[in-house]
Order: structure tokens, then C-alpha cells, then sequence
């Protein structure tokens, strides 16, 4: 089983790994923690937040965002995103109970993972960020 381990955390070597790998895509999650319970509440916000991250990491929307509030439980409730790109997709959930937000980016046109996880911690004003990276070949 063939398996690329991403070795770096600068976005000009991890881009440049990403190429001489010849990797199919970029898989990034976002892991927020105690973000701003007014944003991840707001529709409105989320989609702003799609588009300016879409803007940022120069990938081309393809279709409206999708965002839905659902939940069976208080645990998991809140809003969900979906946002289809030209290289593939945007998705995310936002956890009202522990404010929360859970991002996946994934292309196959490469972009920046730490400029796109700085950005995301600023727009939700979230106090800690995980970030991990994963090609996929």
C-alpha cells in the first residue's frame, strides 16, 4: 500500500511536497475550538466565510453554499456547510453545544493549508486550531 506522509508545516514546502508527489489531492482538516457562538450560529456568516476562503485559496465555486441547521441531539446539533469547488469540495459542521467548527478542504489543485487554517481560526475567532494534512494519491 502506497502511503505520502506530509513532512512539513511551511505551505511553500508542503505545496512543493504535494507536487513532486504527484498526489491526486489536497485534504486539509480544520478542528476550531471555542469559536464565537454568534458566527457559527448565522447562516448568513457561514456563507461569507465560504466565500472569502474560496476567494483566498483561489478555487472557483461551483453552485450556492449549502447550509443546513439539523441535529438529533444537542451533542451534535448545529449548522452543517457543503460547497462544491471546480477541483472538488468545501465541507464543514459547526457544534453548537461546545462551539466548535470542523472544516474539511479537499482539491486536487494545490492551496495553502496554513494561510486557509489561520484564516478560519480569524473569521470564527476561535481560541485554538488543529490542523492536519493528508494527500491523497
Amino acid at each position: 500500500m502506497e502511503q505520502v506522509t506530509v513532512v512539513s508545516t511551511s505551505d511553500d514546502a508542503i505545496i512543493r511536497q504535494f507536487r513532486e508527489s504527484d498526489a491526486w489531492g489536497l485534504a486539509t482538516a480544520v478542528d476550531l475550538k471555542k469559536c464565537n457562538p454568534d458566527i457559527i450560529r448565522d447562516a448568513e456568516q457561514i456563507r461569507e466565510f465560504v466565500a472569502e476562503l474560496c476567494e483566498l485559496i483561489d478555487m472557483k465555486r461551483f453552485g450556492e453554499t449549502q447550509v443546513v441547521h439539523f441535529g438529533p441531539t444537542d451533542r451534535v446539533a448545529g449548522y452543517s456547510m457543503t460547497q462544491l469547488i471546480e477541483t472538488s469540495l468545501i465541507s464543514g459542521h459547526f457544534a453548537n453545544e461546545t462551539n466548535a467548527a470542523y472544516l474539511d478542504i479537499f482539491s486536487c489543485k494545490e492551496y495553502p493549508p496554513e494561510i486557509m487554517a489561520e484564516f478560519c481560526k480569524d473569521f470564527f475567532e476561535a481560541e485554538s486550531c488543529n490542523l492536519q494534512i493528508l494527500f491523497r494519491i
